[in-house]
Formats: C-alpha cells, structure tokens, sequence
C-alpha cells in the first residue's frame, strides 16, 4: 500500500514538473521588433533653451487665481513666441482661465482624433537643498534643472517642439489632434483638464486614445533585469484621504485616564500599519509580469510563466519592496496629526488622517470599510475627506493606442523593454475617461534608482539627451497615430 502511494505521488510530482516545464517553455517574449526611426534632424541647442526659459516662470498651481495668473499668463505669451507656426495653424482656446487647448484638424473627419497631454502647473520649490535654484532653468552638467523639468513641463515643451518641426515639414494628419495642457494639474485639475475634458465632450468628441504623463523608463530598478525598461501606464491608482478623530472629556494631566484621545487615535494608526491591505496581482501588474518574464533567468520564468500555482511567493517576494509593494495593495499613509497645547493638559481631541491610494478593484466604500474594520473602535470617527478619486480602468493592451505607443518607444528606444504597468500616482487623465477607454500614460525619461526622488522633490533635472529622446519620441509618435 505504501509502495503504491509512493509511486503515485511521483507520478502526480513528474505531471506537476511536466505542466511546469511547458508552461515556462510557451512563456515567451513579448517584444517587438521594429525598424529604428528615421532620423528627425532639429535644432537641439534651440529646443534647450527654450525648455529652460519654459523653467523660468514660476507656474506654481494654486486655489488663488490671483496668486498664480500673472505667471501663466506670461508663460502662454512665451508659448505663442516660441512656436509661432503652431500659433499661426493650429486653433487655440484658453480653458477654466489659465489651461490651453490646441486643435491641428485633421484630413479626415471620419477618424477618431487623438490627444496629447501635460500640465503646466508645477508644486513649489524653496532654493533650499537645490544644485542650482529651482526655477533657473539652469544648463548644467549634462541636464537641464529646475521644478517643471520632469514634471511636467518637459513632456510639454517636446510635444511643441515635436509638432513646430512637423509643421515645418509640411506634415499633415489625416486624423485630428488635440494638444491639452492643464493649470492645475497638482491639485486636482478640476478647472483645467476638467474642463476641456467638457468641452471636448460637448463638442461630441470621441477619441482614439490619449496619451500623458505616468510612466518612464527606469534602469536598475526592475530586479532580474538589466536592459532599461519603459512602462506604459494603462491605469492608475485611486485617491482617498481620511480623518481620524477622537473627543475626550480632557483634564489636568497630574490624573491621567487609562486611555486619552492621543493614545485612541495612535492605537488606532499602529492597527493599521500592522493589518495592511491584502497583496493581490491587479490586471495591470499581472500583464506587467507577463511582458517581463521571459526576459528573466529560468527561475523567475519558471515562477512567473506558472502564477497559478506561485501566486502567492510572487507577492510575497515584490511586497519586500516599497516600491512595488505599491503595485499589489492599496496602500495606507499617515500624513497629519494634531492633538493638544499644552504640556500640562490632557488634550480634549486628537485627530490624524490618512491617505489611500487605492488598487484597481478596491472601491472607496470598500476602502473605508476596511479602515473601520481594522480599527474596531467605536470612539474613533472615520470622515472621508473631499474629493477621493476611485482607481480608474484598465486600457486595452490590444488596442491601437497600446501599439502605436510600444512601436514608437521601440522605434526611438530600441534598448527598451516595453510593458503595461499600474501607475501609482494621480494624473489629469482621469478627467478623460468618458471620452476613451484608451488612455496610457508614459514620458521617456531614463530614470535610475535615485531619480525618483527627485518628482516632486529637490535638484529636479531631466538629462539633455533624454529631452532629445522626448521630442523624437512625440514626432514619431504623431506620424504612427495617422496609420
């Protein structure tokens, strides 16, 4: 009897190890090849300067109009002077006071138009712990610097540069093309891309796709890979901010109670630090897996050519990173905390709140839910902040949009591996949604494991030949969308 059990379990061993082995063999690359594209020949010591002028002016985004539109204001006019024949043939809008919306008709209105997007809103920057100031637009180095130089004010300048020099050339679209660029893209976009968003809707216009910023190429950041690989956004997270608040009766705090309101709300942020929110691979990270995969060593193809079974190694393996620990949970964040005045007084109320960035598939009810849950404490009083974001859809990665982008990074990147990703961040995006299903976003900056940091945060810089690589990139880009 044991003899026989012996041997049935090596067989069901050798299936199991047979199913594995052909399901790592038929786990197979899934990059293109393409043709380099044709060499576009510009002026890049013009487009430099120009991008460091665009750097210059200090289009910090806020609530206050008066604070910021002299700003953009002056930047538009610099628009209008450094491209004077997209000024002259493309139509021009300004939107919700300050964003800007070009129209390049196309030759056929048969065809769905596309959308290029940026944001001229940049957060703000103090000259403390910069190399060179922050709004200097300094040439230095080897890069260009200042707040705006990666976000977003580089993929800006080269989608204009890219469409002057088409224009130069005589080029002529077949289907239209709108060019949108947001004044408030940093806190919220609800006067900018919101609004063209409803302008275009009211215009009944449908589009093929939209592409904007996200994603990026990152070198020495994906483990087991060595080559750059360039990641195009195909959805993103959601947004949810709570607070967190407790009342207490207070009191002198010679005669402490056993628990006071700082102790109530601090108990409850250690729950939930220590009962994160389940890992699970989201579609976007799933197909993130699938396009990286094969172009690992055996081991890990063989782990991830067979998720069915690694499943749950896999996640436990990607969450010892913060970084894509991100891309399997929603994640929770405590950024504010306020209680008491005085050394001597038991504060009377404390409150903290929380952040949520919310995976694809959690909902902002479930989210909550799960916050109250976790807690499990009736004295504590959860209250949604305004305007919590749900996580968006996923774009099809077979649909034209996802190809023409993945042809056009291989065609002016060939060192890049190309793959779907979940974007972690927010963008202006969102506000587009009724208008495609398609929407992807991706810039092609080279980032290494240090750059990140640098989104939002001191010494922003994008490197020369990375800014050449944007402006080819979105030529080639609006030649292959005219297919």
């Amino acid at each position: 009897m044991i003899k026989k059990l012996t041997l049935a379990l090596l067989a069901l061993f050798g299936v199991l190890l047979l199913i594995l082995v052909f399901r790592t063999l038929r786990f197979v690359s899934r990059q293109i090849a393409v043709p380099p594209a044709a060499t576009v020949n510009f002026t890049l010591d013009s487009a430099l300067q120009r991008l460091s002028r665009a750097i210059q002016f200090p289009t910090v985004s806020s609530p206050d109009p008066a604070q910021t539109g002299m700003a953009f204001d002056q930047f538009a006019k610099f628009l209008n002077e450094a491209f004077p024949r997209i000024a002259k043939q493309l139509h021009k809008e300004t939107v919700g006071g300050h964003s800007l919306v070009y129209t390049w008709k196309g030759r056929d209105s048969a065809l769905k138009p596309i959308l290029l997007m940026a944001h001229m809103d940049v957060v703000p920057a103090s000259d403390q712990g910069w190399r060179y100031p922050p709004f200097s637009g300094a040439l230095a180095d080897g890069y260009v610097w200042g707040r705006g130089a990666m976000d977003d004010k580089a993929a800006l300048m080269a989608i204009l540069e890219a469409t002057e020099l088409l224009l130069h050339d005589g080029f002529l679209p077949e289907r239209t093309i709108y060019l949108a660029f947001g004044h408030d893209e940093e806190i919220g976009g609800h006067y900018g891309a919101a609004k063209i968003a409803e302008l275009l809707r009211s215009g009944g216009v449908e589009l093929d796709f939209l592409l904007d910023e996200g994603m990026n190429i990152l070198r020495g950041v994906v483990p087991g890979i060595s080559a750059p690989v360039a990641l195009i956004g195909t959805a993103e997270k959601g947004y949810l901010s709570l607070r967190l608040s407790v009342k207490t009766p207070g009191g002198h705090s010679s005669i402490p109670p056993a628990d006071n309101a700082i102790g109530i709300v601090s108990r409850a942020l250690h729950r939930l630090e220590t009962r994160p929110f389940p890992s699970r691979l989201s579609s976007p990270t799933r197909q993130m897996l699938e396009f990286l995969g094969p172009e690992m060593s055996w081991t890990q193809k063989l782990a991830l050519g067979n998720l069915w079974l690694f499943d749950p190694l896999v996640r436990k393996q990607l969450a010892r990173s913060p970084l894509v620990n991100a891309v399997i949970r929603t994640t929770l964040a405590p950024t504010i905390f306020q209680a008491g005045f005085t050394d001597n007084v038991l504060p009377p109320d404390a409150t903290a709140v929380i952040n949520l960035r919310l995976l694809p598939g959690d909902t902002i009810a479930s989210s909550v839910e799960h916050v109250r849950r976790v807690i499990n404490e009736a004295e504590v009083k959860i209250t949604p902040l305004p305007a919590p974001i749900e996580a968006s859809g996923v774009s099809d990665i077979n649909s034209r949009g996802f190809r023409i982008i993945e042809r056009t990074i291989r065609e002016t990147f060939p060192p890049a591996l190309i793959a779907p990703a979940l974007l972690v961040a927010a963008t202006d995006s969102r506000h587009y949604a009724g208008l495609t299903k398609n929407i992807f976003r991706f810039l092609p900056i080279l980032l290494g494991p240090d750059d990140t940091r640098r989104y939002h945060g001191n010494d922003e810089r994008i490197a020369i030949d990375d800014y050449e690589r944007c402006i080819r990139f979105y030529a080639q880009l609006i030649r292959n969308s005219q297919r």
